[in-house]
């Protein structure tokens, strides 16, 4: 039986919330309601005056061919990152989980990663594959290929989604250590004896008990691909060549701050910000029931 806590005032509780629920309206509630205001506006650079337009910004997006665009390169680059991060986590985790001489010191080094900023970690990968001055850049030229991202796209592409990915394998990495660590080794040890090979014994035992831990890091990966990776992207490429690179968020800032047309800049960020609600919702409504509790 549960024992319950109870508290002499009942205002207590609410006091104790009251701190929490002030940053939340602060820092989110307050500035999404600004942007969904704002979306409705037309306002000049400075901020002095503005004209109620409607649905005006949102109808212009719809028929803008750089914003349609964007969309193509935020999915490819949140799925990019979310794949390439996760499998390499796991498979790190996997290996980290069967050393047993250093195995503190393995982990400490895939562990640190994670503590670089990520305009430090895109400023890191711009001067690996800077094509003047980058080693990585030259060892492929050595090898016949001709590195170039500020003409090529693809490249571009590439560079910023490794770059994503590499600051993101270290969070996954800790998730998926604990997941491995928890699960018990009577269990894969009696597989074994039943002649199951390792990698039955992975896709039968390990990867279904994991599928908690891999669902939370699903969803922490997209939103981390489609908010956290704007440093990023602006430190190596900003958002070029021919807006190549240029997810939604960093397009959200440079109509901002950049082209100083705030109503679509917010309502650019209104419409990110339903993407990932309704993102979230359909992976806890429908992928959710595929998970093992």
């Amino acid at each position: 039986m549960q024992k319950r806590v109870t508290f002499r005032s009942r205002s207590l509780p609410y006091l104790l919330l009251l701190p929490q629920i002030a940053i939340i309206c602060v820092f989110f509630y307050w500035p999404s309601w600004q942007a969904i205001e704002s979306s409705f506006y037309l306002e000049d650079a400075f901020g002095f005056s503005r004209k109620w337009i409607g649905l005006r910004n949102y109808t212009e997006l719809w028929s803008e061919a750089g914003y349609l665009k964007s969309f193509r390169t935020t999915l490819i680059f949140g799925l990019a990152v979310t794949f390439l991060s996760m499998s390499m986590a796991l498979l790190f985790a996997t290996a980290a989980d069967r050393v047993v001489k250093a195995a503190t010191t393995y982990r400490t080094f895939l562990i640190w990663p994670y503590a670089v900023a990520p305009a430090l970690a895109g400023v890191l990968w711009y001067f690996l594959m800077n094509p003047s001055l980058g080693i990585v850049a030259y060892w492929l030229k050595a090898m016949g290929y001709e590195w170039n991202h500020y003409v090529n796209g693809r490249q571009a592409m590439l560079m910023v989604t490794l770059a994503a990915a590499w600051k993101q394998i270290s969070y996954n990495f800790l998730f998926f250590l604990a997941g491995l660590q928890s699960i018990p080794k009577s269990m894969i040890e009696a597989a074994a004896i039943d002649r199951a090979g390792p990698v039955r014994r992975f896709w039968t035992i390990i990867f279904p008990l994991l599928t908690p831990t891999t669902f939370f890091l699903l969803v922490m990966n997209l939103v981390y691909a489609f908010f956290d990776t704007f440093s990023l992207i602006h430190a190596t490429t900003e958002g070029g060549p021919a807006d190549s690179t240029s997810i939604l968020v960093f397009r959200v800032y440079n109509t901002g701050f950049i082209g100083q047309d705030y109503g679509s800049s917010a309502a650019q960020s209104v419409i990110l910000m339903a993407i990932v609600v309704a993102m979230t919702f359909v992976q806890f409504r429908y992928i959710d029931r595929r998970v093992n509790y």
